[in-house]
């Protein structure tokens, strides 16, 4: 299963994009998206969108 970001609470800051270990984050308009092909929910790690985003529940399991 892969995080999918709430577009609505997307500030565009950008630090979930640097963070993806797997380039799974891009910009799409105005707000960032994740490529759910690529996310692997960082690997057991802990998905680090999640981790690193300022606005709560912004990164979310899709």
């Amino acid at each position: 299963m892969a995080y999918r970001i709430i577009a609505s609470q997307c500030t565009a800051c950008g630090a979930c994009e640097f963070e993806c270990p797997n380039g799974a984050i891009r910009m799409k308009g105005e707000t960032y998206i994740i490529d759910a092909g690529k996310c692997t929910e960082c690997d057991g790690d802990g998905p680090r969108c999640v981790e690193v985003c300022p606005v709560e529940n912004t990164c979310v399991r899709a």
